[in-house]
């Protein structure tokens, strides 16, 4: 199954993807995907789904979960990019956070702020969460996942960097776009490519199932520190690639377009603009 969060005249609304078609679940049950996975009968509810339907073509994506309780994110996951930065593997997964404010719509633009010309890409595989969960085992963990979606996780390198803490770096308002859609773990598991272009050309490329600490190890891991709940996000991590490790570096800027896909799941295309004062 394939859910997303569109927004409409009458505000957000959760529909149902069936190829080249969205049909809208009732709002009763959640105005967006992270409402409706509160109810322990999501996958019924949205199976049953019959409202109004749409071209998906002609849809306006909000981020799939527009006001998640947690977004975590996950650092240094891939082989690739760890080596890249002359790092050794983890023996745990390196943690940082984001808020709901950082997130942006799969089409949206992002802006390219002032204070930090150096924007960089991460295309990232995004686990979300279905099930109430804490202190899980891996099997426990596996059976709180919702599904997959993609996120980039448009980085400030220079703020990042000012502090040996990212946070600075990460958590800029509107730099995060998420989508398009969520689809269901019996559909889709970890060992597709993922990749990112800018302006067609590509900068990053590996397999999802190159992670050092896969889906339900980490939601393990988090839900040992944290309750996870449904609409909850965890950004799995980035592969190698990325434009501040470059020689030399490579950075975004206004004009460009920056595209993230993971196969078997969709893709994000977000131009870079001026930041608005």
């Amino acid at each position: 199954m394939r859910l997303a969060t569109i927004r409409t005249n009458s505000g957000h609304r959760v529909v149902r993807v069936d190829g080249d078609t969205a049909v809208e679940v009732d709002p009763a049950h959640g105005a967006d995907v992270g409402e409706l996975l509160a109810h322990e009968d999501w996958r019924e509810i949205a199976a049953a789904a019959d409202g109004p339907q749409h071209a998906w073509a002609d849809l306006d994506l909000a981020p799939l979960v527009p006001t998640p309780g947690k977004v975590v994110c996950v650092g240094l996951n891939y082989r690739t990019h760890i080596l890249e930065m002359g790092r050794d593997l983890p023996e745990y997964p390196t943690l940082f956070a984001k808020f709901a404010d950082t997130l942006t719509g799969p089409n949206d633009d992002i802006e390219a702020p002032e204070e930090d010309e150096q924007l960089d890409w991460e295309a990232e595989l995004t686990i979300v969460i279905g099930t109430e969960v804490r202190h899980a085992d891996e099997t426990s963990a596996a059976a709180a996942i919702a599904g997959f979606t993609v996120a980039n996780d448009i980085s400030m390198r220079s703020f990042q960097f000012r502090t040996k803490e990212w946070l600075q770096g990460k958590m800029w308002e509107r730099s995060t776009p998420l989508g398009p859609v969520l689809v269901t773990g019996d559909e889709w598991k970890p060992s597709g490519r993922i990749w990112t272009t800018v302006n067609g050309e590509k900068m990053q490329e590996a397999a999802t199932d190159d992670l050092v600490h896969g889906p339900a190890a980490l939601v393990a891991y988090v839900s040992t520190i944290t309750t996870l709940r449904p609409g909850d996000i965890i950004l799995t991590g980035t592969p190698g690639g990325v434009g501040h490790a470059r020689k030399p570096p490579r950075y975004l800027r206004a004009g460009d377009v920056v595209e993230v896909g993971i196969e078997g799941i969709g893709e994000l295309r977000n131009r870079v603009v001026n930041a608005g004062r």
